[in-house]
């Protein structure tokens, strides 16, 4: 049964290779090269977001990533905007921590 106190975004919303018209929400200049599921839910957990997760497919799509189920707190165009910047952060902290261990070898 649909929880309408909760709103859906999925990985696919942040994805640089996927177009507006198959599911992009977000800008193609903000928006991530092949976000992970769990890229995703560190992302909304640093925002205080509670996210519960759910690998899935999208119904316009072909493969399995998956979403994550947020409480409504704010309008959802709101909720992407942040999001997408705490996700570039993120990823931007794993490429640092991935450097250091390769240089650090």
């Amino acid at each position: 049964m649909k929880d309408y106190q909760k709103q859906i975004v999925w990985v696919d919303y942040f994805d640089s290779s996927i177009s507006r018209s198959a599911g992009r929400r977000v800008p193609s200049h903000s928006a991530t090269r092949s976000p992970t599921l769990e890229e995703l839910s560190l992302a909304a957990s640093k925002l205080g977001l509670e996210p519960a997760v759910q690998r899935a497919r999208r119904p316009a799509s072909r493969y399995v990533t998956g979403y994550v189920q947020i409480r409504k707190t704010m309008k959802k165009s709101e909720l992407l905007k942040k999001m997408m910047l705490e996700l570039t952060k993120v990823r931007s902290e794993s490429r640092k921590r991935m450097d250091a261990k390769s240089k650090g070898t």
